[in-house]
């Protein structure tokens, strides 16, 4: 709808050109343009006018922020459920369906080609369409084909749906942090961010108990039709259960983001949704909600830029349109962070996924060999006395490393607003690239699990610092793109660490360990060169 100037004593001063309902400064800048709709509720121009942090501000902070804390939270555990549960079913799915070390790589690499597919496309829709509508289908994607490969006969079209599985995945993950932080007053945001990522250690958490309940269990066991429905199987249909759930809530109850609603002219429907804030905040409270108007930012530049690329011609205006966030993320005042996030992106999702995703299938080999890098190439897939009967110690200890998260969650928590997130982010991942270095070294099961902790526990606090940081570095035209373009480049990395780990872990484990705590030593260092963001206002 409107598009406002913003309030105060210099801008009331300068000169107006009223034409017909728009009005003009004398520079021939559009200020503000009246609406049908808006004259038709009575907004009138010489009405409190606030930016989103004022209007935020103006809500308060209070029950509708908590609720929303546990619906976005619940999708951000959903994802994680359908990511790690590849890693919980490989050691028996791999009797199952006959697969090697390489065959293991590749499915646990499918879903994040699919998450790197959808990362960047889902995240451009979002900031096009709106936040809430892409996490709807892309939630709805993520849970329907991850039921749907539970019922996969043969590895290639397991391979296919949880690369679909993947696609949906790579929405919700981008997209999920900029609508909640769209939410949030600046002095909590940091905090409340931090909270929102805990959830994933929940996700972690929830994989991991499932997969110690069910994954052992023989009397799940049943036939549907020739498939032999064994209890992974099973393990598979549970672990879709967080994203068809955050699907429905999200399409019924949730609002859109108020700030991407101001950014798309659409004040009106921004002012309901902080109208709605304030009600459920102020609940029992006997306060009215304070009538104001919204400034919103120009999109003239960008918009201007999307017009001369239209022009081009079908194809490769559809391409220039796509890939225009990602030459914007690169452009002046941004290159350097950019840059620099790439590396830290590409660092931690090589190193977290290449490691976490094998930990069950490294402990496995622990049990019998006494080291995580135990050469077990003599031993045949088709050998059902390496899965059966399932090694319930596996997942007690895949249980463990993900309870591990949860000293990390509720360090950054208190003190990511008080610190910030550039300097958790650089100390954490050198913390966690030491810790590598001496999972490589360990001998023992006990040895290896501690380390395994420690790099779980500390490597938490980089996620959470990378969800702060990256929310709060980007526009509101920019963010869901942005996200969505950085954990793209990590999902790259995660498909090259776990393609590298099943090639390398029968004939030579210490080459993908030992260059993950490289990467990881790199991407602290890199990390300095990131500017402070804390408490920053939202553009």
């Amino acid at each position: 709808m409107s598009r406002m100037a913003r309030s105060g004593d210099v801008e009331s001063r300068r000169p107006l050109l009223h034409t017909g309902d728009n009005f003009e400064s004398d520079e021939g800048e559009l200020i503000f343009e009246r609406s049908t709709a808006e004259k038709q509720e009575g907004v009138g121009s010489d009405q409190r006018r606030l930016t989103y942090e004022e209007a935020v501000e103006q809500t308060d902070f209070g029950l509708f922020h908590w609720l929303l804390l546990v619906v976005c939270g619940w999708a951000n555990a959903s994802d994680a459920v359908e990511v790690l549960c590849v890693s919980f079913l490989l050691p028996t799915a791999q009797c199952d369906l006959a697969l090697s070390s390489s065959d293991m790589g590749l499915l646990t690499a499918s879903i994040f080609l699919g998450m790197m597919l959808g990362g960047y496309v889902w995240g451009y829709l979002a900031d096009k369409r709106g936040r809430r509508r892409v996490l709807v289908v892309s939630l709805t994607v993520n849970g329907i084909f991850g039921v749907l490969s539970s019922l996969a006969p043969w590895f290639w079209l397991l391979l296919l749906l949880r690369f679909i599985s993947g696609i949906g995945v790579g929405g919700s993950i981008p997209v999920i942090f900029s609508y909640f932080s769209e939410f949030m007053p600046r002095q909590r945001r940091g905090a409340m961010i931090s909270a929102l990522a805990t959830f994933w250690m929940a996700g972690n958490i929830l994989a991991a108990g499932l997969a110690w309940m069910v994954i052992p269990s023989t009397s799940t066991h049943f036939f549907l039709g020739s498939l032999d429905f064994k209890s992974w199987r099973l393990f598979v249909v549970l672990c879709s259960f967080p994203a068809l759930t955050s699907a429905v809530v999200f399409r019924l109850i949730m609002p859109e983001s108020p700030k991407f609603l101001m950014e798309a002219d659409q004040e009106k429907e921004a002012i309901d949704v902080f109208r709605l804030m304030f009600e459920i905040n102020m609940k029992g409270k006997g306060k009215s909600f304070p009538e104001f108007g919204l400034c919103s930012s120009s999109k003239q530049g960008y918009e201007a830029e999307t017009k001369k690329v239209a022009q081009q011609g079908c194809l490769v205006s559809f391409l220039k349109k796509g890939l225009l966030p990602v030459k914007q993320l690169f452009q002046g005042s941004l290159r350097t962070s950019s840059i620099a996030l790439l590396i830290i992106f590409y660092s931690i999702s090589f190193g977290y996924y290449g490691l976490w995703m094998w930990f069950p299938e490294l402990f496995s080999r622990i049990e019998n060999g006494g080291s995580p890098c135990a050469n077990m190439s003599s031993m045949s897939p088709l050998d059902n006395q390496s899965c059966y009967p399932v090694k319930t110690a596996v997942y007690m200890e895949g249980f463990i490393i993900a309870a591990s998260n949860l000293p990390g969650n509720i360090f950054t928590i208190l003190i990511m607003d008080n610190i910030g997130g550039k300097a958790l982010l650089s100390c954490s991942l050198i913390v966690s690239g030491v810790s590598v270095f001496f999972i490589y070294l360990v001998q023992t099961k006990t040895q290896s699990l501690i380390f395994s902790c420690v790099f779980s526990g500390v490597s938490v606090i980089t996620w959470n610092s990378l969800d702060v940081i990256g929310t709060e570095l980007y526009p509101t035209k920019l963010r869901s793109s942005a996200l969505g373009f950085f954990t793209g480049i990590g999902r790259v990395a995660a498909i090259m660490g776990n393609i590298a780990f099943g090639k390398l872990v029968d004939t030579n484990c210490a080459v993908p360990v030992l260059l993950v705590s490289v990467l990881l030593l790199i991407g602290g260092l890199v990390a300095l060169l990131l500017p402070k963001t804390r408490q920053t206002e939202l553009t």
